[in-house]
């Protein structure tokens, strides 16, 4: 009889299939299976063919090619197709088999999956996977949490398949209980959304607010990635920008059109958040700006009607535009510290509230190669955590702290600008609110109080009494002197 296959994957899509290529070209044999059969047949035949895999027809045939444990990891679509992956498989299962949901699902489905396989004796993981087509291929960042006892049993090929660091420390470690990992992975995808909202905000600035070309603005890209801003998404923006359409001889991203899809990701991000109580504004600004995007119908339609700065104020002498180009590197370094910042503020909340014990230097080393938001500067984040690993934000750590104030004047003038202009640059402008009301010592939070004290009784504390002592005035005088409850939602 054949070896049996060290693990099985079930979905032949993009990641599925490149998962399974990079796994048997680090030595393991893998077992292959796609709910449409003839797919599994094609990839044999394709780029499969002639290597140390095991083309499975049904479930049946993948379960029992498998050394136990089993260890099956599914590349499925989220939601209601993992349930019934899972309903499927499990009466073929023993105790100790463990199952591995490497899509983009919900953190808070991942966690009942695992409570109530373990009662069944399987082990569930959630690992998140980022890095797109080429990371699943030459080595992802995987983030994968759920029931530690299956760990053992996959490190050793996850950590193979896995992106490494210049000293070979893989991109893939315990992250921890539940659905952290796969919370995890949606925190990298909010920051994601918020890092290349970021970066178009710029582009537009460059483009649109100085009237810059495509074969103008992508040096600049190119320079900035030999800087600070050394990362995935500003290396491909420069490749992007030199892209020419062969057809026509025009940059190939002036004839996209500007409407941006999104899987919800984002979205999730920005719910938790408010979930949690943590500000995460410039990932809820990113996926605003997707679905404003998304009426270009109706912005078309505006545009005759709304009037703006004018044209003029675009224009300005090559001095004027190298200046705005020097500030908008410092501005957007600074932005993009800060939406890292939520990001990691989110993970604390989530950790604390559910007793996941998150280590953020780890997580951070994590997101070093591999995935979308790799960047030069997650060493630093490291280095942050472990000189403190209680540090309440991010901005407060010294290098982060001396980078913000050095860029601050930059920053604001950054502003002033799209704003004279007539660019929308929201996540830009999120950033540097956020970084003004952390800072803030007295927030007017105090009026909103009384505010809601005036009209529903809601009472509110007071700066000479000590904290969880509530009070409410009579505003009126024809009031009573009765209050709400006081709870926060």
């Amino acid at each position: 009889m054949d070896k049996l296959a060290d693990i099985g994957v079930i979905g032949l899509a993009v990641m599925g299939e490149n998962l399974i290529l990079n796994m048997e070209s680090k030595g393991f044999r893998v077992a292959c299976h796609n709910r449409t059969v003839d797919k599994v047949d094609a990839f044999l035949a394709g780029r499969g063919q002639g290597k140390n895999l095991i083309g499975c027809r049904t479930l049946e045939e993948l379960v029992a090619s498998l050394e136990r444990p089993r260890r099956i990891m599914f590349m499925v679509r989220a939601g209601a197709a993992v349930d019934q992956l899972i309903d499927a498989l499990e009466p073929m299962l023993e105790p100790g088999d463990i199952l591995v949901d490497g899509g983009n699902s919900s953190y808070l489905d991942t966690t009942r999956r695992c409570t109530d396989l373990a009662a069944k004796g399987l082990l569930y993981v959630g690992a998140g996977v980022s890095g797109g087509e080429e990371g699943a291929l030459l080595g992802p960042s995987i983030m994968p949490g759920g029931n530690a006892q299956a760990w053992p049993a996959l490190k050793p090929i996850f950590q193979a398949i896995a992106a490494k660091v210049a000293d070979g420390t893989p991109c893939c470690d315990w992250v921890g209980p539940d659905g952290s990992g796969h919370f995890v992975k949606m925190v990298h995808n909010g920051i994601e959304y918020g890092d290349m909202q970021l970066i178009c905000e710029a582009y537009h600035l460059l483009s649109q607010g100085l009237g810059m070309s495509a074969d103008q603005i992508q040096p600049i890209f190119a320079a900035w990635n030999t800087r600070e801003l050394d990362s995935y998404l500003i290396e491909i923006t420069a490749d992007i920008l030199g892209h020419v359409d062969p057809e026509s001889g025009t940059p190939t991203v002036d004839l996209i059109l500007d409407t941006a899809g999104q899987k919800g990701t984002g979205k999730w991000t920005s719910q938790v958040g408010l979930d949690l109580g943590v500000a995460i504004p410039q990932i809820a600004e990113a996926v605003f700006a997707r679905f404003l995007s998304a009426i270009k119908d109706e912005r078309v339609a505006a545009g005759p009607y709304l009037s703006g700065p004018g044209k003029a104020a675009s224009q300005g002498s090559d001095g004027d535009m190298s200046a705005v180009v020097d500030q908008l590197e410092k501005a957007v370094y600074a932005a993009k510290i800060c939406s890292y910042a939520q990001g990691f503020q989110l993970l604390r909340a989530a950790s604390m509230e559910y007793g996941w014990n998150l280590n953020f230097g780890e997580i951070a080393l994590l997101w070093r190669e591999g995935c979308i938001i790799r960047a030069r500067f997650l060493g630093t984040i490291k280095e942050a955590y472990d000189a403190d690993p209680d540090l309440a934000n991010l901005v407060l750590a010294p290098y982060f702290r001396e980078v913000l104030a050095g860029a601050q004047a930059a920053w604001r003038t950054v502003l002033k600008t799209a704003v004279d202009l007539g660019v929308p640059a929201p996540v830009m402008a999120a950033s540097l609110c956020y970084y003004d009301g952390y800072r803030c010592e007295r927030l007017p939070a105090n009026l909103l109080q009384a505010q809601r004290d005036y009209f529903g009784a809601h009472t509110y504390e007071r700066v000479d009494k000590p904290r969880g002592e509530f009070f409410h005035t009579n505003w009126t005088g024809t009031g009573g002197e009765t209050a709400s409850s006081t709870y926060n939602v």
